[in-house]
């Protein structure tokens, strides 16, 4: 497909990535002045809803949101676009694989998903959740985030091995989207918490523990509370005994089913009470006694596994320092100083 929206600045929408109950998801070009090109993604709000007051309060406030949410593990937000009487948000296009791709690919190889970089991805998770469970407003006002959304399709990986969180569509916070718990029901039913299935109010512990079905998902393909019937998998969520998961990975190492199992308390105090604090005993699970993964590790890791989206390998420099020609008679000698600044010098 190709097609041009034209609002504050023209976009080429090159071709549909995905597409959800509320909108798609477009891979378009933005251009600007001088030839300026960037690649970005679109996602619009479908027709259908586009005259839902409520639907598209709720895609404002989640652009006007995670606008705010700068942060490695977040997916960016650049603009909010109306073009006719279409809603459009502009983001950063990510050249990677999504989790659900990504366990995909190893049931069809017959491989389980190496266990640290399982530990990578849920730590990295959980800094891009710290994040924004603590973001303020410019008075110092807590914004009272709560994802309520986290699942394997709405964390990616790019081609570069960075983990990051996206989709905030029905996160709530305080002043920017509404809650409307204890009335509307929302989000994936097997990825919910306790307290979300029940139309109880949330915070951000109710994150951690859909980041613990997740990370269990992850260690062992299995989604602890699924059930093809959506009332079953709600029962089983607020209810049904969280399994052992040695009972289907026996690798997985004690740290971790510990983690897991704190995760994935019913009660959310007895939960870690921050996605912080899991995150650090994450990390130090994975580096207070060996050099453990690092996005470097999942670029090359993701490199072999899908070879058919390997970036191409860039050469590697020989050294700090060198000459470079900048003209018939012009050399500039580029030296590295202790202080990692540059110096330039013997221009002829």
């Amino acid at each position: 497909m190709s097609q041009t929206l034209r609002g504050q600045f023209e976009y080429s929408l090159n071709r549909k990535i995905a597409e959800g109950g509320m909108g798609a998801v477009y891979e378009a070009v933005q251009f600007g002045v001088e030839g300026f090109k960037k690649t970005v993604a679109v996602k619009s709000i479908i027709e259908d809803l586009s005259t839902n007051q409520e639907f598209v309060e709720m895609f404002i406030g989640e652009a006007k949101l995670v606008a705010d949410l700068v942060h490695e593990n977040i997916i960016q937000v650049y603009q909010l676009e109306r073009v006719g009487n279409t809603l459009y948000i502009v983001m950063e296009y990510i050249d990677g694989v999504d989790l659900d791709e990504f366990t995909r690919r190893h049931q069809a190889l017959g491989r389980e998903i190496p266990i640290d970089l399982c530990a990578f991805i849920a730590s990295r998770i959980c800094r891009g959740l710290d994040y924004a469970h603590r973001k303020t407003d410019a008075q110092g006002n807590l914004l009272g985030v709560v994802h309520r959304d986290i699942s394997p399709r709405n964390i990616m990986i790019t081609r570069l091995g960075v983990v990051k969180l996206g989709d905030f569509g029905i996160a709530k916070a305080r002043n920017i989207l509404a809650s409307r718990e204890g009335d509307v029901l929302m989000g994936k039913a097997q990825y919910m918490s306790p307290e979300q299935s029940e139309y109880r109010e949330t915070d951000p512990r109710s994150d951690i523990f859909s980041l613990g079905i997740v990370f269990f998902q992850l260690l062992t393909g299995v989604s602890i509370f699924d059930n093809p019937d959506t009332s079953v998998t709600l029962q089983n969520v607020g209810r049904a005994k969280v399994p052992s998961i040695r009972k289907y990975n026996p690798n997985v190492p004690e740290e971790l089913e510990e983690i897991l199992k704190r995760a994935l308390q019913r009660r959310p105090e007895k939960r870690f009470q921050s996605a912080g604090e899991m995150g650090y005993a994450l990390e130090y699970y994975m580096y207070h006694d060996r050099f453990g993964p690092t996005n470097v590790t999942m670029e090359k890791y993701l490199r072999e596994l899908f070879p058919e989206k390997a970036l191409p390998q860039q050469p590697v420099a020989a050294r700090a320092g060198g000459t470079a020609e900048i003209g018939p008679k012009a050399t500039m000698v580029v030296e590295r100083e202790p202080t990692s600044t540059t110096r330039r010098r013997n221009y002829q």
